[in-house]
């Protein structure tokens, strides 16, 4: 059995680089909202093979919007249409047993369905079709989304950030939450690890001005009812990712 890596040797601020890019795309104009959850809590949700990864004793839901562009395959161009669209997701934090750490997605509403269908088909992430739209006004920026399939049909999100100056030197609960090179899912009979690579963020601080969301409590977690501790926006980066790694029979 290969010996686990040290967890503190695997920082959240190096990527391991990828022997080769399978799939190229770009993200762009990203809010992160983040809120504190025991970890107890969202253990059981996780993957066999990996645990909550913590700060301070504590872990983190997010909810992201986005806008995905240009996916593209083996570094060709990205699909027309079908390779652009918004997106949102409700993610956790994990780490496995050889000190990666990664997101776990409990839901990802997308805008596009033959790549939702690809998605759920292919590595079982839990893909949603979604009504979408992100509009910009000056630097107020409002991400919507409202669940059409599979259902239930009440996951909504309705969020509006004002973009703020620039995060020269991120907090450890910014760098957590941001600096993330992989994710872990169940699919195929085993837990696997997709790695990613792309530069550090580019981020910038946001304030939340508005809020309307059932997404968080749709993928079986408690509702926020506070407002999230952390509000960050990121214009966006290029991503490649590589193949898959099984980590653990389930």
């Amino acid at each position: 059995m290969r010996s686990p890596l040290n967890p503190e040797a695997v920082t959240l601020n190096t990527p391991r680089p990828l022997r080769r890019s399978l799939l190229g795309q770009r993200w762009a104009d990203l809010a992160f909202l983040h809120w504190p959850v025991d970890p107890a809590l969202v253990a059981p949700l996780l993957p066999v093979g990996t645990t909550p990864d913590t700060l301070d004793g504590l872990t983190y839901v997010g909810l992201i919007g986005f806008r995905m562009e240009g996916v593209g395959f083996l570094g060709g161009p990205g699909v027309p249409y079908l390779g652009t669209f918004a997106e949102t997701n409700v993610r956790l934090y994990s780490v496995d047993e050889q000190g990666r750490r990664g997101v776990v997605f409990r839901s990802l509403e997308a805008e596009r369905l033959i790549p939702v269908i690809a998605a759920r088909l292919s590595l079982r992430l839990p893909y949603m079709w979604a009504r979408m739209r992100i509009t910009r006004a000056g630097d107020v920026l409002t991400y919507t989304s409202r669940r059409r399939w599979p259902g239930p049909r009440t996951a909504t999100s309705e969020l509006s950030i004002r973009v703020g100056g620039p995060v020269d030197e991120p907090t450890p609960l910014e760098q957590f939450v941001t600096a993330r090179w992989g994710l872990h899912t169940s699919a195929w009979g085993g837990t696997r690890h997709l790695a990613n690579e792309h530069p550090s963020w580019p981020l910038r601080r946001a304030e939340l001005l508005s809020l309307s969301d059932t997404l968080i409590g749709a993928a079986g977690l408690p509702q926020p009812s506070d407002p999230p501790v952390s509000v960050l926006y990121s214009p966006g980066v290029a991503v490649g990712f590589g193949r898959t790694h099984i980590l653990a029979p389930t």
